[in-house]
Order: structure tokens, then C-alpha cells, then sequence
């Protein structure tokens, strides 16, 4: 009989009627010397009962090992960081396997009562994928946030900035904060992605900011414009990082200034993200061809960027424009070929 550990788990090996047996108890060692103690007594005694029993991972156990992984492999680790925060003031000090369908239909009822339906349903897409790991990782047999039904979210939000806006905001922010939000105005860039630039990411000269790391795992490339050059120009280059602390450490969070900023500016419900939906709107009201702002966005689908759509009347009218009827008959603007009508 013996133990051996494997990635973050423990696991107890044995033998039973000459069969060898392995059962993954979880991160504590102290558990599975328990757990090896036990089956020694059962075999000892002839009792041994060929149970499989899930080991008693506590939500703060799984939550800890999930951060380690997740802070390795997701870009969007730090959106994880703020669901498992909310999730463990309705599950903390509770093993997992009372984490029930029913235990998830009572959270979704009163985290509604405070947050929005994207919001809830982040933080359900986050647990499911912890479950998911946990399965993985032999420490739950089951996930029980497959049996929960999604809420619906109301996708039409379409938040973005009028000009006068804009030098509200900008006349509002802290000096430390300004030149990110000018970043995410003039590149649409997402915050991760623009708290995660480094030097070695930008290339003044031939004005592209490269995104190596999106939210859906694929590199684009943004045009830096004059005014963006400018901005990025007047900032130290005291770290590896575009946007530090005084430390030269990576600056981690916008949000409490950003927010105050906007309050002070008398802005109300909008969000950082919502900077992006600025940059995109402004683009097609100025008559940017959308599959452009697609490509900019790094949306992968067209139809993500075709909510902006309606905010460019003035495409359907030169659409219409471009035909011209003399005599009868429909002359192509393009070729100048009259075709009868």
C-alpha cells in the first residue's frame, strides 16, 4: 500500500484479492494518509467494500487549485477571480457535493435580485467549467451545473460615448489612468488586452500594436493612429509593460477610477467594455465599412459586429444612390452600359 501524488492530487495505490487499486482522494495529504489507513484496517479486518466514494473537496479547496490552473492557461483568469469570489459567499465552507442543481436554481433566483442576468450566468459558466477540471482531476464524479438552465441576457445593450462625452470622461481621469482609456478609444481593444501590452507588442514605426493574446485565443494586428502614437510616446518605459505602477509592476485594475471618473462626469451606466462599443460606433457612424471594424474588433463572426449596423443609416441611402433611371431605362452607374428596363 502506498501513496503517490500526481499533478495536484493524491492518490492512494493498493491491492485487493490481487487486484491493484488506486482511488484519488484529493489535495491533502493528510486526507489520503487517512483514507490509506482506512483500507489498510479494512483488509486487515476482511471488510474492505468495494465503494467509490468522491473525496470531501471543499469549494475553497477546488477553488484554489482552479485559480493555479486558470491563472496558467486563461487569458480571462481575473473575470474567474471575481465569479469564484461571488460564488464562495453562497458556497463557501461547503464540500462540492452539496453544490446540487437545486443548491444552483436557489443562487440564480437571489443573485438576480442584485446582478445582472450576463452577470450571473458568467459566474455559472465559471463553475461549470471548475467542475469540469474537478472531474478531470478525479475529485467530483458529476457536474451538476449541466442540469441548470442558462438565464436569458438581453444582447441588444449598445452603451457608447457622444463626443462631448468622450472630453467629459477624459478631463475626469487620473493621469495613470487617461492614457488606457485613450488606448481602448482608439483601438477598441478590450482591457486584458490592453493591461497586457508590452513594448515588445508595439512597433512605432510601422504603427501596429500587436494582440497576441484575444479574448478567442487569436493574434490580430491594430493600427496605431497619430493620436494614440502620441499618447503611447509620452509614457515612461520603466517596465517590459505599456501600462505599470510605480514599481514597474503591471498595472492590474482600472475599474475603481474608471468608475469614479465617470461618476464625476456625470456618466452613468457605462462600463469599460463599453469604451469598445465607443470606438466601434464612432467607426461606422463615420462611414467605416463594417466587415473593417470586424476586423478590427477581432470578432470572429460578422454577425457580432453587425449590432452596429443601424447606427449608419446613410449606407442604405448610398446604397440607393448608386442607381440611376434616365428614359426608361437603368443605367449602371459603374459600366455606364444602359440596359433596357
Amino acid at each position: 500500500m502506498s501513496l503517490f501524488k500526481k499533478g495536484q492530487i493524491w492518490y492512494i495505490d493498493y491491492y485487493v484479492d490481487g487486484k491493484r487499486r488506486r482511488e484519488a482522494v484529493g489535495p491533502n495529504l493528510k486526507m489520503a494518509e487517512r483514507a490509506l489507513a482506512k483500507r489498510h484496517v479494512q483488509l486487515a479486518e476482511h471488510r474492505f467494500l468495494d465503494i467509490t466514494k468522491s473525496p470531501k473537496i471543499s469549494f475553497e479547496e477546488l477553488s484554489k487549485i482552479y485559480m493555479e490552473y486558470a491563472k496558467a492557461n486563461k487569458i480571462s483568469w481575473s473575470r474567474d477571480k471575481h465569479s469564484i469570489r461571488r460564488l464562495t459567499n453562497a458556497f463557501g465552507g461547503k464540500p462540492i457535493s452539496q453544490i446540487t442543481p437545486l443548491a444552483l436554481e436557489n443562487y440564480k433566483s437571489l443573485r438576480l435580485k442584485e446582478a445582472a442576468p450576463a452577470t450571473v450566468n458568467r459566474e455559472l459558466a465559471c463553475l461549470k467549467h471548475m467542475f469540469t477540471k474537478a472531474i478531470q482531476w478525479h475529485m467530483a464524479p458529476v457536474n451538476p451545473v449541466k442540469q441548470v438552465r442558462m438565464l436569458k441576457e438581453n444582447n441588444q445593450r449598445l452603451r457608447y460615448l457622444s463626443n462631448d462625452e468622450v472630453q467629459r470622461l477624459l478631463n475626469e481621469l487620473a493621469p495613470h489612468i487617461r492614457p488606457v482609456v485613450l488606448c481602448a478609444l482608439y483601438t477598441g481593444m478590450r482591457r486584458g488586452e490592453i493591461l497586457n501590452l508590452t513594448w515588445a507588442d508595439v512597433d512605432l514605426k510601422l504603427g501596429i500594436i500587436f494582440v497576441r493574446h484575444s479574448k478567442n485565443g487569436e493574434k490580430r494586428e491594430v493600427p496605431i493612429s497619430s493620436s494614440l502614437a502620441e499618447v503611447l510616446i509620452a509614457l515612461p518605459r520603466n517596465s517590459e509593460h505599456v501600462f505599470s505602477v510605480g514599481t514597474g509592476n503591471r498595472m492590474r485594475s482600472v475599474r475603481e477610477g474608471f468608475n469614479n471618473a465617470t461618476k464625476r462626469a456625470g456618466i452613468l451606466n457605462f462600463t469599460f467594455h463599453d469604451l469598445r462599443h465607443t470606438f466601434a460606433s464612432h467607426l461606422v457612424m463615420s462611414g467605416v465599412d463594417i466587415l473593417a471594424v470586424k476586423e478590427l474588433l477581432g470578432h470572429k463572426s460578422i454577425a457580432m459586429t453587425l449590432r452596429y449596423a443601424h447606427l449608419s443609416p446613410d449606407h442604405k441611402r448610398r446604397a440607393v444612390e448608386s442607381l440611376k433611371y434616365s428614359d426608361g431605362h437603368y443605367l449602371d452607374t459603374q459600366t455606364e452600359n444602359r440596359v433596357v428596363a
